[in-house]
């Protein structure tokens, strides 16, 4: 490469990747705030009767239920055992506050029949799990509906609350009831969820639920941006996208039904290093080929990829591999395998999908007509672009290392 064109690529790099420590290094290393996952079982009990088993994090019921009923002895003693890591003395607090727990709970997520909210009271013992690296404590409800009908109303609205900590929470909902099965995602936007739903709309919830998290997952969009920026021919950018979605979407449905399980103490970070090493592969090419690092080699094979090119391919895969599990770890299933969960998985893996498809298909032709009419300003945008990725992905690896 020309020693005028690699001082171009240096500065290129430099200056970009000044803008983006700037931008990142502006706000706090950690976002404020997080979501949370509650899970919850709904099945019909005795005649006019729901139990409901809930999933809740065990930290945030122990703050919000003393916050709301100004129980300050169980914010002391639950934060006390949450400290401790004593699985055991956690749910001992619990039972010593179940009025508190109960007052919490009950007006936050609500089963109704007949247009009436149904009666709820705590039945059998509290236990301990942990889900997501998270203590969940595990209640029963027994809920007694006055006016027992056909069809049943289910709202959830737990978390977030006063203290503002969580940003938001997804009811990850699976039912029996009313001669109706299957599962169903409630959040601020849909906190409610009726038998007489149609299978349209309880599918809808969960492809928005998907497109949501692609659009508002910034690692994996920038991910995606990476591959754009390295791909010059539709076809290569199509390879590129095909493996990345077969992969992720074997992982994700595996480790979202309980197949698998893998920590995020190692899916983050390597999400974050992926992001970084699919930019620099362009950066690399860009290094040694100058004005032809937008092309592969002349002689090609199969699908008009050279060695490189499949290289290529084979690291988008696996690292497609590792984002299906983030995708699962974001919506916070892990439940064992079930048909019903699984076609609402694979609506949700849709949602991801068809986002994704139109990222690509709006920015991908943008470049292809820069670098037509103007070669060089088209190389100096998608130059920019890898390392603005390729600089956000090592922060983020950095951060995410040691936050873990």
């Amino acid at each position: 490469m020309p020693r005028g064109s690699r001082r171009s690529v240096l500065a290129l790099f430099v200056g970009a990747a000044a803008v983006i420590v700037g931008i990142m290094g502006a706000g706090p290393a950690a976002a404020h705030g997080f979501t949370s996952v509650v899970y919850a079982d709904v099945s019909a009990g005795a005649k006019g009767h729901v139990v409901t088993t809930l999933q809740l994090e065990y930290d945030l019921l122990v703050v919000s239920a003393a916050d709301d009923q100004k129980d300050e002895a169980l914010f002391q003693d639950g934060t006390d055992a949450f400290d401790s890591g004593d699985a055991s003395a956690e749910a001992s607090v619990l039972r010593d506050h179940l009025d508190t727990v109960l007052a919490y709970v009950s007006p936050r997520f609500t089963v109704s029949s007949g247009g009436e909210v149904c009666v709820p009271s705590i039945t059998g013992d509290l236990t301990m799990s942990i889900k997501q690296d998270a203590p969940y404590v595990t209640l029963v409800l027994d809920s007694a509906c006055g006016k027992p009908s056909g069809d049943h109303t289910v709202a959830s609205s737990l978390f977030p609350d006063s203290e503002q900590f969580v940003t938001g929470t997804k009811t990850i909902l699976t039912y029996d009831i009313d001669e109706h099965t299957g599962s169903a995602a409630l959040d601020a936007e849909q906190p409610t969820f009726s038998t007489e739903q149609s299978t349209g709309e309880r599918f809808w919830e969960f492809f928005r639920l998907g497109a949501e998290h692609l659009l508002t997952g910034l690692d994996h969009i920038l991910f995606l941006l990476a591959l754009i920026a390295g791909s010059r021919r539709l076809r290569e950018v199509v390879l590129a996208a095909t493996a990345f979605t077969l992969a992720h979407s074997v992982t994700f449905i595996l480790a979202a039904t309980g197949v698998v399980s893998v920590p995020a103490a190692f899916v983050e970070p390597v999400i974050a290093l992926s992001i970084t090493a699919v930019a620099a592969w362009y950066l690399w090419r860009l290094w040694r080929r100058g004005d032809e690092a937008n092309d592969f080699d002349t002689t090609r094979g199969t699908f008009g990829l050279d060695r490189a090119g499949w290289l290529r391919l084979a690291a988008v895969f696996v690292f497609g591999l590792v984002h299906g599990l983030g995708f699962a770890s974001a919506l916070g299933i892990d439940e064992p395998w079930s048909w019903t969960l699984l076609w609402s998985l694979l609506v949700f893996n849709v949602g991801i999908e068809a986002v994704q498809l139109t990222i690509i298909a709006i920015v991908f032709p943008l470049l292809m007509l820069l670098r037509r009419r103007t070669p060089r300003v088209g190389r100096w945008v998608t130059g920019a672009i890898a390392v603005v990725v390729s600089v956000a992905g090592l922060i983020w690896f950095v951060e995410r290392v040691f936050q873990l």
